[in-house]
């Protein structure tokens, strides 16, 4: 089952879309990604620093994944049956903007309760980030399967989809400044004062990201593709068709290792810059800035590159195995060598950059011109890059805190959890990233350069 859209144009292909919509859309994931990088880089690190154990702060985060799983599949299917994606992404960029306080906000059944309980805390951490990525996901499954209804020009998507990583990187680095401001000018002597060390930076980021959101929302028209879509056909793929598809399940493994690669190191690169390096309290922002600012640069330079199949799985490929050897340094960094980890940092950068816009893009490859169904397949994806980074980040934590004896028996002079976790995970699931690239089918439309707008 296939939509077909009809182009007025007399052009055997789709036009390319102008660079003001590319950016208008490209900001729309301001608000996510400012609260995903907090969330991956600081909630761990805040959780123990006020008393949590490893495992509870663990729990906390699996919660927020699971439900961030779920919660992608249920709204890829509403987006497909009803439409509206700007609808979605202001409604849950609004519970996003509300709930993400109480992450970083305190424990307020502990205050109601009058008890410090460790299961009072997890229990409302726990509910507080499942709420927190219900939204999360309404947001993202919204603004990633809209890139599809906006053009079926190839080479365009790509460029939406780095626009996009662009400005993850432009959010990730303003939270570290912020981040880096905070840590500098808040002393933190007591729990009261590391909660405010974050609510602070909580709060910031929460505004900075609903400035982009309005900008957003004012620049962007519902995507005429998918009206036009509607407005002849109602026929909704049904899951069976993806599920028919090789390509479907290659795609989904790639994006599902790329966020392990991306997630499970950023949330293990603050405890690694401060545990097993013991650099100074502001490389915990520093580094993950620097890591994202090359990949600011990366991700600009390939918006102006013309995309095929063959060149997204080169690409992805370079990204991954430059992974591989940024995860051998890792492991192996020794203490009185920390400086290096600023080199190894932009190389980071660059292999995030890679591996991101090319790996969303086989997405949009994969869907084509099946509009009616882009949303379900955003949704199944991303639940098992949801649930995939829970349970690794999980069953690293376990591991972390199973017992000293345990620990100290399995580590070696240079090697902890932690270096497991931000240098051989990643480098083992880029390697396989790589591999399921190599077996892959990618088919693309012909395409021209950026030039005349699609959304008028």
């Amino acid at each position: 089952m296939r939509n077909d859209v009809e182009n007025d144009d007399d052009d055997s292909y789709p036009k390319p879309v102008g660079r003001r919509s590319v950016f208008f859309y490209g900001v729309g994931h301001m608000l996510n990604d400012i609260t995903a990088a907090c969330w991956f880089t600081y909630l761990l690190l805040f959780l123990t620093e006020i008393g949590l154990s490893p495992r509870d702060a663990a729990i906390a985060m699996l919660a927020g994944q699971i439900a961030d799983g779920f919660a992608t599949v249920f709204a890829g299917e509403l987006i497909d049956r009803f439409g509206h994606f700007k609808v979605w992404h202001g409604a849950g960029s609004i519970l996003v903007a509300i709930s993400f306080s109480s992450v970083f906000g305190g424990c307020l059944p502990c205050k109601i309760l009058a008890s410090c309980s460790s299961v009072v805390e997890t229990v409302s951490y726990s509910t507080s980030a499942a709420i927190f990525n219900v939204g999360w996901a309404a947001t993202q499954v919204s603004h990633m399967s809209m890139v599809n209804c906006i053009s079926l020009n190839s080479s365009s998507r790509v460029v939406m989809t780095s626009c996009r990583n662009a400005f993850t990187m432009v959010a990730n680095l303003s939270l570290y400044a912020v981040a880096l401001v905070v840590f500098s000018s808040i002393k933190a002597t007591t729990h009261a004062d590391i909660e405010n060390q974050y609510r602070w930076i909580a709060y910031t980021s929460i505004f900075i990201g609903c400035c982009f959101v309005g900008i957003f929302h004012l620049g962007t028209k519902e995507p005429r593709l998918k009206i036009c879509v509607h407005g002849t056909s109602n026929a909704r793929i049904s899951w069976a068709y993806w599920f028919k598809k090789v390509l479907y399940y290659q795609v989904g493994l790639v994006y599902m290792l790329t966020r392990l690669v991306q997630n499970v190191s950023q949330a293990y690169l603050a405890f690694y810059v401060m545990d097993d390096l013991q650099m100074a309290k502001s490389a915990k922002a520093l580094v993950p800035a620097i890591i994202y600012m090359s990949s600011f640069f990366v991700s600009v330079i390939m918006q102006e590159m013309s995309w095929t199949g063959h060149r997204l799985k080169a690409y992805y490929s370079a990204g991954g195995i430059l992974w591989v050897f940024c995860g051998a340094g890792i492991l192996l960094l020794p203490r009185n060598m920390s400086a290096f980890m600023y080199v190894i940092s932009v190389l980071i950068g660059i292999a995030n950059a890679l591996m991101t816009v090319t790996g969303v893009s086989m997405q949009s490859i994969l869907v084509g011109s099946d509009l009616n169904g882009c949303a379900f397949v955003y949704g199944s994806l991303s639940f098992l890059d949801k649930i995939s980074c829970g349970l690794a980040v999980f069953a690293l934590q376990s591991f972390q805190s199973s017992s000293p004896k345990t620990e100290e028996a399995l580590s070696t002079e240079h090697i902890s959890v932690t270096r497991y976790g931000l240098g051989l995970l990643p480098a083992v699931c880029s390697l396989a990233g790589v591999a399921i690239t190599y077996t892959m089918k990618l088919q693309t439309q012909d395409s021209k350069s950026l030039m005349e707008p699609l959304l008028e």
